[in-house]
């Protein structure tokens, strides 16, 4: 009562002393958001940006990102130096090695006569005007070789992480659901298989069988012999020629795809099935499980809001690192399929000791896991709600 009393008193001392204008006063006053009744929109869009937990969060994350990145170029460019070997050597014949003055013209031109600490800061300064240097097995830019390089990878784990995460996810939850019976034995068998056998040898058997014997593949390389590359709109053959309307391309390119990324899909549905399964069979054994399905919820409605939903937090970290290990680790796939991709690229050139394509292929597989680590943390919270950024 007091209360009201002392609002009413206040209330009828202001409209006394606006007097005749009190009516645009009021209005004023109504129309001006004070601090109690609307504190929010008294700080600006950018202060209520960064004061948002997930904006805080994702600052945070690429402040610590760049960082990282910037770690990656040094530890990518003293391991690099640190090779044995001369780039001299194998780069230049064996004749202009055999002559000073022609080695230290090379050395000259490629930045090697100056000391480690100085070629670093020229690296890091090229690196920011988005020079990565010149490759010296191409002779051209390296950000031009990585460029078609790292699509032909990325189309190639992309295919093989997505078939992956459907085909393990559900093993994994067919094995979890029908524990210890013929099924969960069966699939776990199949998982440890895919788990255990070298890729590069399913490979191999892979492109002996289903190309050289059955005739069921189609031959290395992207496109049959030929085809012409659809317009280049992401790099991805499947994309841009769907986009170009180029049909006869995208089922070429689709034939051509398929097999390496069922030889890659093999261990990550192995490894998917598992760790699937695992996840599952401990959320089933959670108290509010047992208690949605006593209130008698539909099967269905259990598994996938309640089981699977909590189950996929380290399926997705699982899936993260696998997609990273797929774009930085199909050295030796990509070499029996012809496939011009990143790990083909990085293996050329470290045999011929090209110090910029190498640099440049460590900070994109750098660069790739920082990226792939940001979005499974972001994926948390999108998956399970009980997952906050504090």
């Amino acid at each position: 009562m007091s209360g009201e009393g002392e609002a009413g008193g206040e209330g009828a001392s202001k409209g006394a002393g606006t007097g005749a204008g009190g009516g645009d006063g009021d209005r004023l006053l109504a129309g001006r958001p004070t601090a109690r009744r609307l504190p929010g929109l008294l700080l600006p869009r950018r202060r209520l940006l960064a004061h948002h937990p997930l904006a805080r969060f994702l600052l945070r994350r690429t402040a610590t990102a760049v960082l990282l990145a910037l770690g990656v170029t040094l530890v990518t460019f003293v391991l690099t130096n640190l090779v044995p070997g001369d780039p001299a050597a194998a780069n230049l014949g064996q004749r202009a090695i055999g002559d000073p003055a022609i080695v230290a013209q090379w050395r000259h031109q490629n930045g090697l006569d100056k000391p480690l600490p100085v070629q670093y800061v020229t690296y890091l300064g090229n690196l920011l005007q988005g020079d990565l240097g010149e490759s010296q097995q191409s002779h051209q830019a390296v950000l031009t070789d990585l460029s078609t390089a790292v699509p032909a990878t990325l189309e190639l784990a992309g295919a093989a992480i997505v078939v992956s995460l459907v085909v393990g996810v559900a093993f994994g939850v067919i094995a979890a659901l029908r524990r210890d019976r013929f099924t969960d034995q069966l699939l776990r068998v199949v998982s440890l298989l895919g788990v255990s056998v070298p890729t590069f040898w399913l490979a191999l058997l892979a492109f002996y069988v289903f190309f050289y014997r059955l005739g069921w593949a189609p031959g290395s390389g992207r496109l049959d012999p030929g085809m012409t590359a659809p317009p280049h709109v992401t790099g991805l053959y499947t994309v841009d020629a769907a986009l170009a309307g180029q049909w006869p391309v995208f089922w070429s390119a689709v034939g051509h795809l398929a097999l390496p990324a069922l030889v890659l899909t093999a261990y990550t549905v192995g490894l998917l099935t598992r760790f699937t399964r695992s996840a599952v069979l401990e959320v089933l054994n959670q108290d509010y499980v047992r208690a949605a399905r006593a209130k008698g919820l539909p099967g269905r409605t259990v598994l996938f809001q309640y089981v699977l939903r909590a189950a996929l937090v380290p399926v997705i970290t699982v899936a993260g690192l696998a997609f990273g290990a797929l774009l930085s680790g199909t050295v030796l796939v990509e070499s029996i399929f012809a496939w011009p991709g990143l790990g083909a690229y990085a293996y050329r050139s470290a045999t011929t000791l090209d110090l910029p394509a190498v640099m440049g292929v460590g900070l994109v597989v750098g660069i790739v896991y920082l990226t792939v680590n940001l979005a499974v943390d972001v994926l948390y919270g999108v998956i399970d709600p009980r997952v906050r950024v504090q």
